[in-house]
């Protein structure tokens, strides 16, 4: 299914932002303590040689066998991902229109490197989806498939660290009305056994069983608040602090606007699921 896009005539259903709805951003906050990550057991440790690697897989045009319609604007997603993730402090990597194999392929890859110098790993999927599956120019793959190569079994060097997946992608064909409101250290070195599901962190851009916007001129509208967030709270506020305004940044300043019958008026909100063991810090952009 398109993330939040059907064909009518030449036109699509990608929403235009509500931008006269967007606020002041919020209040520089102070960085966090001064405690060193080496030194505090519920932080992530940073003094690695890189951030790490960042991968981005951007799916644009799809074969015929599919039905599935070009995502006009993803450039502008895949753009704005390097852009930011490098700044960062990520080697970034991109790889366009990528078959379900290659994807698989590129992962595997990825996961086979040697990460011990890294602090973390990250992906950026964008693409068309469903629940539980994203899709190659030829077909899906279960997401589930996908990320399973850096589990700690697996994936060695990245064990105890993040593991960071930003999906844009539709989970669905519902469409969200929305609701009027009213507003008034680690001591001496230990041998652990941690599970192989722990540390990942998926950032979906929209919930279960819905569809996801994408504006053709200005990209989706998770990867444009995601990208603002980062770059502005970098340094200073924990990952999942971000993530939460980059939930309310997509459901407080988008509202979709389309020329076809019951898809004007939607709105969206991003669901990030978490098996982070420790707090996250991206060092200032």
């Amino acid at each position: 299914m398109a993330d939040g896009e059907q064909q009518s005539g030449g036109d699509t259903v990608d929403a235009l932002a509500f931008f006269a709805k967007r606020s002041n951003e919020e209040a520089v906050v102070p960085a966090p303590s001064s405690m060193t990550a080496g030194s505090d057991p519920y932080r992530y440790k940073m003094d690695y040689a890189s951030l790490g690697t960042c991968l981005i897989i951007n799916n644009k045009n799809f074969h015929s066998s599919t039905h599935m319609s070009p995502r006009n604007g993803t450039d502008v997603d895949a753009a704005d991902a390097v852009k930011t993730f490098s700044r960062l402090g990520y080697r970034v990597s991109v790889a366009n229109d990528q078959t379900t194999h290659q994807m698989k392929q590129l992962l595997s890859s990825a996961s086979q490197q040697d990460h011990s110098g890294s602090a973390s790993f990250a992906c950026v999927l964008l693409s068309h989806g469903d629940e539980g599956v994203i899709y190659g120019t030829d077909g899906f793959e279960r997401l589930e498939v996908l990320t399973s190569f850096f589990k700690g079994d697996r994936c060695r060097s990245l064990v105890g660290k993040p593991k960071l997946f930003f999906i844009q992608a539709c989970r669905g064909t519902d469409l969200d009305g929305g609701s009027l409101i009213e507003t008034d250290s680690v001591d001496a070195q230990t041998s652990e056994k941690i599970p192989v599901e722990a540390d990942f962190l998926y950032a979906y851009s929209t919930a279960p069983g819905y569809y996801s916007w994408r504006n053709t001129q200005n990209g989706s509208w998770f990867m444009q608040a995601l990208c603002e967030m980062l770059l502005h709270f970098s340094g200073k506020l924990e990952l999942m602090q971000i993530m939460t305004r980059v939930n309310r940044k997509v459901a407080l300043n988008f509202e979709s606007n389309s020329n076809l019958p019951g898809y004007t008026g939607k709105k969206q909100i991003p669901c990030i699921v978490s098996m982070l063991t420790k707090d996250f810090y991206f060092p200032q952009a």
